[in-house]
């Protein structure tokens, strides 16, 4: 068993409409599944990616519209990245930023490669990495049909930061049970903290790394709009997903077992900080149940929710979702 790297990364917004026109008019990304919250159908599931939602790819909003804010600390996702090509696209990304009005920092080094952080209307926290030393785990092919130059699109999910207050156990859970390897540090922005770890699996690079962040100054996060749900590792097929299950098992981690999620196959525990993980077969893929090229344009139930659509179509709020051209 091998994880192959981050497969992605599910989000909280309070606003579905709004988290459309960002993702997909701002940012350029493709909607490559409108669904439902298959645990809770009342409320919209967005799946955004590259052209045909990749695993690796894809970033994911529960829509909660009544969510307070995300209260920032430690139990955490602090900060997902999202790949470009590579230090040019960097240049792009800011004056694209600039122009929508989308605050970021400046350009700047972290883990070994150049970064910009920005947020999204709901502070979400985002961090463009780029590319251009990448020696890992590929990058998809961002949407030719984008309002964005197909050369700097998004390639997809680069490393994920987690804030704990005491990194040790979740070290020794990405490590010892999960199978990743410590790769280097680099300094805290928080003078008086450790450094910062960078841990990787099966091909390593910028899409398959985690960050961890010991903080043992903060106060737990209360995980509201802006923040983020859970991280979602690749595995490659069914028959390594059953191994998880009986290993995850095994080494004593409470865990939701087999989880049908029709689009991938999944298995969800918390580590002992308590951020929630999956792992999630790289397959079947989104265009099972749509044609590829419209991708997102109708809502999309798997075939255990379909005979529910009208009462599910009555309780969503209409969103309208026109492709770029």
């Amino acid at each position: 068993m091998n994880l192959k790297g981050i497969h992605h990364l599910s989000a909280i917004t309070a606003d579905a409409k709004s988290n459309l026109d960002f993702y997909t008019n701002v940012l350029g990304m493709r909607l490559v599944k409108k669904t439902v919250n298959q645990d809770d159908t009342s409320v919209y599931h967005l799946f955004y990616g590259d052209e045909r939602g990749n695993p690796g790819t894809e970033l994911t909003f529960f829509e909660i519209p009544m969510a307070a804010p995300n209260k920032p600390g430690a139990s955490s996702i602090s900060a997902t990245s999202l790949r470009v090509p590579n230090d040019e696209s960097l240049q792009f990304w800011k004056q694209r930023l600039d122009e929508k009005g989308v605050s970021h920092e400046e350009i700047k080094e972290r883990g070994g490669r150049n970064t910009m952080a920005f947020h999204d209307f709901e502070g979400q926290r985002l961090i463009f990495a780029s590319d251009e030393h990448n020696d890992g785990v590929s990058g998809g092919t961002p949407w030719e049909r984008a309002p964005i130059p197909q050369e700097h699109g998004i390639t997809g999910l680069g490393p994920i930061k987690l804030t704990v207050r005491k990194a040790e156990p979740t070290s020794h859970v990405l490590t010892d049970v999960m199978g990743f390897r410590r790769k280097s540090s680099y300094p805290s922005t928080e003078s008086g903290n450790p450094d910062i770890v960078v841990y990787e699996t099966g091909e390593g690079g910028s899409g398959a790394e985690i960050h961890i962040e010991e903080r043992p100054d903060l106060p737990f996060e209360r995980q509201g709009r802006g923040g983020v749900h859970h991280v979602a590792f690749r595995a490659a097929d069914m028959d390594e997903l059953n191994q998880w299950i009986e290993h995850i098992s095994s080494v004593g981690l409470p865990n939701s077992g087999f989880v049908e999620r029709y689009y991938f196959r999944s298995l969800y525990f918390r580590e002992p900080n308590g951020i929630l993980f999956e792992i999630a077969t790289d397959g079947p893929g989104f265009d099972g149940d749509e044609d590829l090229e419209h991708l997102g344009e109708s809502l999309a139930l798997p075939p255990y929710l379909e005979p529910q659509r009208d009462e599910i179509e009555a309780k969503l709020n209409p969103l309208d979702y026109k492709p770029g051209v």
